[in-house]
């Protein structure tokens, strides 16, 4: 369960529920957070499936975007894997 009080609820908040795409600079203005990568992991480890994907911004610099989307069969798969084996 994500407390949507904390950093990592907040980040869950604007990806999973409101569907927003978030990068590193807007996470740290917008909520303070300070390495989005590492609350990403958290939610991921809730179950959620985000997303980091790369793009070139106007000015030149690649900027990660994160955003909330549905798992693929090869990850769905691996999770059932994991199961079976009981490593989860």
């Amino acid at each position: 369960m994500i407390n949507l009080e904390t950093k990592t609820g907040k980040a869950f908040k604007a990806l999973v529920l409101n569907g927003e795409t978030l990068t590193p600079a807007e996470a740290k203005k917008r909520f303070g957070i300070g390495n989005l990568s590492a609350e990403a992991s958290r939610i991921r480890q809730e179950g959620f499936a985000i997303y980091a994907n790369k793009r070139m911004a106007r000015n030149g610099v690649e900027v990660t975007e994160y955003r909330h989307g549905k798992a693929s069969r090869k990850i769905v798969a691996a999770g059932y894997r994991a199961l079976a084996m009981g490593l989860v």
